[in-house]
């Protein structure tokens, strides 16, 4: 059997609705248990259902051969895995934001508070800005409000909680959306049935569109 790696959640619900468009039903994961596991004899193929940030993890220790995954996470965490196509799931952007009277100091040292460590540090040394990073897990936008950082890195969808914390958006610099991804030796072996579901699912964005 082929298995995917589905993430849970929000992203989750497009997901199965993409798959279930295209003949990979997996509406077994709406049914009322604890299960993370899920067969579909008919296609060959097993669902493992993980949190959005593990599926890349599994699918580059070869847990499952392909996956769907944000394109934040390949990103910040640079898998060694296949990105075989963009499914325009999810779409949101990384930003920067701060507090709504914020002025940058150029000359001082920015602090900047987020969980995405490797994108901040990547997207500032690209200008040449000397920063402080502040790792948090959670709730980032209260980092600027208590005077904990200046900004802070963090995805947008909305963009609401951003303004219900009277914070303004600084700076959009990077689109986000769903990725399929294959595990390397997977898509060497089972290259005919990996490539089949890219294609159908390449054809289902075209007709979305």
């Amino acid at each position: 059997m082929l298995n995917i790696a589905l993430p849970k959640g929000r992203l989750g619900d497009q997901v199965y609705e993409l798959l279930a468009g295209i003949g990979y039903d997996c509406s077994a994961i709406y049914e009322q248990n604890r299960k993370l596991v899920f067969e579909n004899p008919e296609n060959n193929v097993r669902y493992l259902l993980v949190k959005p940030s593990d599926v890349a993890i599994y699918v580059e220790h070869h847990a499952a051969d392909v996956g769907i995954v944000g394109k934040d996470i390949l990103v910040e965490s640079k898998p060694d895995v296949y990105e075989l196509l963009d499914l325009g799931l999810g779409k949101c952007r990384m930003c920067v934001a701060a507090k709504s009277d914020f002025i940058e100091d150029k000359d001082r040292t920015l602090r900047v508070a987020t969980k995405f460590v490797n994108i901040a540090k990547s997207h500032y040394a690209s200008k040449n800005r000397d920063i402080d990073i502040i790792k948090l897990n959670g709730s980032i936008e209260l980092a600027p409000l208590l005077g904990l950082s200046d900004v802070i890195v963090d995805i947008v969808e909305s963009g609401n909680t951003i303004r219900e914390n009277n914070l303004k958006i600084v700076e959009e610099f990077m689109p986000i959306s769903a990725r399929f991804i294959a595990n390397k030796t997977s898509f060497k072996f089972q290259n005919k049935t990996i490539r089949e579901m890219v294609e159908k699912l390449s054809a289902a964005l075209e007709q979305k569109d």
